[in-house]
């Protein structure tokens, strides 16, 4: 045996450790364009097939993806991506009608998702604010987050935190993964400030 392989292992003081800094989180929000379906589509994707975040059990096509871009720019419905300084995607959030019927105009449902290397930081808040205020000027009256009921209590927390209250629960409504889910419905009012 060689004596490295039996002596202890040294470590140099704590003083002494470089440090490796991790690189700044840094990111613009702005509104999506056509450019950004592909990358939009990927981190959906991810939660569709690996998580319960969301009930949907098939990623969308681009074909689809495009005609929801279309939809929420013809509506003038907000639809926001993060973009970080190398021009990345790190995640999205959304605006669309809550119901098809023309009474319900002005109540949205949001979805927001984060690329799996960018949660833990700050974005979702960062984007539901973005999307709270656009959705606002938009013209919106309510808007509605309808959140998968497991392991979903961060998400609650920061839904509660911006001023969304809980609104009703349903029990095993989505089956994905050989379990049943329920959701969670929060609603918030959107104002806009007076000047």
């Amino acid at each position: 045996m060689l004596p490295e392989e039996y002596e202890p292992r040294r470590v140099l003081p704590r003083h002494l450790r470089t440090v490796r800094a991790e690189p700044e989180f840094s990111y613009v929000i702005r509104p999506a364009t056509v450019r950004d379906i592909a990358a939009v589509r990927a981190i959906h994707a991810h939660y569709v097939l690996n998580s319960s975040v969301t009930l949907e059990d098939r990623p969308k096509t681009l074909q689809e993806w495009r005609r929801t871009f279309d939809a929420l720019e013809r509506l003038r419905l907000p639809f926001l991506v993060a973009e970080s300084g190398t021009r990345t995607i790190l995640g999205y959030a959304l605006a669309e009608p809550w119901k098809p019927r023309s009474a319900y105009r002005t109540i949205v449902e949001h979805s927001i998702f984060l690329s799996p290397a960018s949660t833990g930081r700050g974005l979702g808040k960062a984007l539901l604010v973005a999307l709270i205020d656009a959705a606002t000027q938009a013209g919106c009256k309510e808007m509605i987050a309808v959140i998968a009921d497991e392991k979903a209590e961060a998400s609650v927390a920061l839904h509660e935190r911006l001023g969304f209250r809980e609104t009703g629960r349903m029990g095993k409504v989505g089956f994905k993964f050989d379990r049943w889910l329920g959701t969670i419905t929060m609603v918030r009012r959107l104002r806009r400030r007076r000047r």
